[in-house]
């Protein structure tokens, strides 16, 4: 959806006010037990190992283990280079777009990055990272609620009187059934883990709304690669022919600072909507 041009504003140190609450110290029930176990089987589907070598080109920098507590790394993704955007606690390394501070719309709770909107209202703004990536390989968690709307954006460099849609390629997160197909609407191309308004998925598996799925980005020169739990679900290759002539056949073809940004921040969108972030990491490709 399209919005009005932000700029930056300075509205108070960047993480304040960011708390995270920690659970009573008890044992858990039989039933809690049980939904952990599933809760760790859901993330270990979809984590970093999932990927195989023969299934990306950049697989030999992700060996995390599912049992290793969110937002955090083992001593083997540490020493290939992984580090964490997220903390679990703060959100330092982040700020909004067009922006010095962080948006008071986003919080950690739980271990848990959060945007508290609902309604459509997208007044809090964006997120992005304070450093910026050339090629790298990014990892996140990502749940959203009933009609949550939401996207993850790479490259982004930010660009006076545009937002940050405006500028940067995006990984859909999305609610699918509650945006079905219609008669005037394909939401092909529109769909979580898909190129937003490029390119559509034919292979994914996406967990219900309100549970967790795993997302991967690879961006290496001009090679972009989608990965949703697991499964590739969109790769293609930035300028060339065939995207030059998707560009020009959707709404970005009057945007001419749309994904040419040879680096940028990663960036996740304010939509309006309740979503939810947790084990964002990356790797960077050739010091990218």
């Amino acid at each position: 959806m399209k919005r009005g041009a932000r700029h930056r504003t300075a509205r108070g140190p960047v993480g304040s006010e960011r708390v995270r609450t920690t659970p009573p110290s008890r044992a858990p029930s039989p039933a809690a037990a049980v939904s952990l176990l599933l809760a760790w089987s859901v993330t270990a589907c979809g984590g970093p190992e999932a990927r195989t070598e023969e299934g990306s080109r950049s697989a030999a920098g992700t060996s995390p283990a599912s049992s290793v507590p969110h937002n955090t790394l083992t001593a083997e993704e540490s020493a290939a280079g992984w580090r964490l955007l997220f903390d679990g606690e703060t959100l330092e390394g982040w700020r909004g777009y067009g922006r010095d501070d962080v948006p008071e719309t986003w919080v950690v709770r739980d271990g848990e990055m959060m945007l508290q909107t609902q309604g459509g209202n997208m007044d809090g703004g964006d997120l992005v990272t304070v450093e910026e990536y050339a090629d790298f390989e990014l990892a996140f968690d990502f749940k959203v609620g009933p009609e949550g709307n939401s996207g993850v954006f790479y490259r982004a460099r930010e660009v006076d009187g545009k937002d940050l849609w405006q500028v940067a390629p995006e990984y859909q997160v999305l609610d699918d059934p509650a945006h079905p197909a219609s008669a005037d609407w394909d939401p092909r191309t529109h769909r979580t883990g898909e190129n937003y308004d490029l390119h559509a998925a034919d292979d994914r598996v996406v967990h219900p709304t309100g549970e967790w799925n795993s997302g991967r980005i690879v961006v290496e020169g001009d090679h972009v690669e989608h990965w949703l739990n697991g499964r590739k679900t969109v790769e293609y290759e930035l300028h060339s022919d065939e995207w030059r002539a998707l560009v020009e056949a959707s709404k970005f073809a009057v945007e001419e600072h749309y994904a040419r940004a040879p680096s940028g921040s990663i960036g996740l969108q304010d939509h309006g909507t309740p979503v939810w972030y947790r084990n964002v990491k990356i790797r960077r490709i050739d010091g990218g």
